[in-house]
């Protein structure tokens, strides 16, 4: 029997096998979870292996499911039971919805519980956890409330120049309560005391790190740069974005009238990347930082706590994910900052950034790992990886035809060619006689670009100009 047949289309469940009577929790700590993170459905009459058993009596199950979660649980979820029959047997499916007066306990046993989902598993919430289901089910977000500092103690320099500079608009003394650094009665919040020049929320600071090597070393020596900032999150963004551009190496390729650049890292990435990783890291986890580690290979950007709603990002399409903010105060921020936008769209971003690289290939896109605790970015460095498949396409190539061999430029050279080279070569073989402004136009890229791979085509030896600029035409080396 396929689950996915009496589920739907639900990624959380549980099932158990028969309704335990006298071990409740075994089977309410999963509406605890569910009805504290993102909903699920608990399935009762399946084994672990997923056969259906059914139950012997369900309707009488049914009643007694509801009046334990009525007298177990507290606030009582919300949620719906319905019955399956499947070849004569009955389940009980019971539906939790995700809850807004969170967190739900479990109540028994002289406990007290507050669980959670951890991948297929529901887990009493750690005291972070435990602390931010207090505030969602508050209504209101960690950095609207108010902070144990003082407004007046306070500067913050840095965000009004910042503002001045970005927009073009002063900072008026009345944005300090519009924009949610101080509240309605003056009190400065927790955003305000995380933006402030000199904040004094000593966990939000960011660890930088240049390593030498693929891997973390053990001793400072194998670190060939290394920088720990703290202070507002203006500051902060604005030197962590520094210390991975002076560690951005960039390759080049000379053209006739200019060059053109091949960061390591394209910056809109890296930008999207490092505000994400400030803005909506949770800030209720004491004694964790955002740390940034760059490789030779790649560049991890991590930040304390996962996705909002604790849900995971295994399989699905990473540019169609909603945007929900932990931080919705600091979120409008750095909107009207312009360092983000209000809708939210920073996965999307940093991967169309990528897209747009001239060098970069499928395997070399972005990567997001997240759980209930933990966020990484992983970026991958173009140039390192186009370095590496040139020289193992040579290797193979020079192995397979010899190292002095016409044909080791040929093929090793087509088997090089991106997207747009391709395409280049396609049109020509349609129209020996198109020129580069026509191509250009074709595939809606600047002539500069077009000029730039047709080049490379000639260097390659795979394209080459047979006649004048007027009556010439292309010929392409078989």
């Amino acid at each position: 029997m396929n689950i996915e047949r009496i589920i739907g289309e639900a990624t959380e469940y549980d099932k158990k096998q028969e309704l335990e009577v006298k071990k409740p929790k075994s089977w309410l700590k999963s509406i605890s979870a569910f009805a504290n993170t993102f909903g699920g459905k608990l399935i009762f009459g399946i084994s672990d292996d997923g056969t259906v058993i059914g139950l012997e009596n369900a309707k009488s199950d049914s009643e007694i499911i509801s009046e334990t979660i009525k007298n177990r649980m507290n606030p009582i979820p919300k949620f719906k039971m319905s019955f399956q029959e499947i070849d004569d047997k009955v389940l009980i499916i019971v539906d939790v919805m995700i809850g807004d007066e969170t967190p739900y306990y479990y109540s028994g046993e002289g406990q007290l519980i507050a669980y959670v989902r951890i991948g297929n598993e529901s887990v009493p919430a750690n005291p972070a956890q435990l602390r931010e289901l207090v505030i969602r089910g508050s209504g209101q977000s960690y950095d609207s409330l108010p902070s144990r500092y003082m407004f007046e103690d306070m500067a913050f320099t840095k965000l009004r120049s910042v503002y001045k500079q970005r927009t073009g608009k002063s900072f008026e003394e009345t944005d300090y309560e519009s924009f949610g650094i101080v509240d309605g009665n003056g009190n400065l919040t927790n955003a305000g005391a995380l933006l402030a020049d000199e904040s004094p929320v000593r966990h939000s600071r960011v660890f930088c790190t240049r390593w030498n090597g693929l891997t973390k070393a053990s001793g400072l020596m194998d670190a060939l740069d290394d920088e720990e900032y703290s202070g507002g999150l203006v500051s902060l963004f604005q030197d962590g974005l520094k210390f991975i551009m002076r560690n951005n190496r960039k390759a080049w390729r000379k053209l006739p009238t200019s060059r053109v650049e091949y960061p390591e890292y394209p910056e809109r990435a890296v930008t999207e990347g490092l505000v994400n990783a400030l803005i909506h890291r949770n800030y209720l986890e004491i004694g964790s930082e955002v740390h940034i580690d760059m490789f030779d290979d790649r560049l991890e950007i991590y930040s304390p706590g996962g996705m909002v709603d604790g849900s995971t990002l295994e399989g699905k399409d990473l540019r169609t994910i909603s945007s929900k903010r932990r931080n919705p105060v600091l979120a409008d921020i750095f909107s009207r900052l312009q360092l983000m936008e209000r809708r939210g769209s920073g996965f999307k971003k940093i991967l169309e950034d990528y897209d747009f690289q001239e060098n970069s290939r499928e395997e070399l896109m972005p990567k997001i790992y997240a759980d209930a605790n933990d966020f990484v970015l992983t970026l991958y460095n173009l140039n390192y990886y186009d370095k590496k498949h040139y020289e193992q396409e040579k290797g193979k190539n020079q192995e397979k035809f010899g190292k002095d061999s016409e044909n080791v430029r040929k093929t090793f050279g087509k088997e090089l060619l991106n997207g747009t080279q391709r395409s280049i070569i396609e049109l020509i073989s349609d129209n020996s006689k198109i020129t580069a402004k026509e191509i250009a136009k074709c595939l809606s890229v600047s002539s500069r670009t077009i000029e730039k791979h047709i080049k490379i085509l000639k260097d390659l030896q795979i394209l080459e100009r047979v006649g004048g600029r007027k009556d010439g035409h292309w010929e392409i080396i078989e």
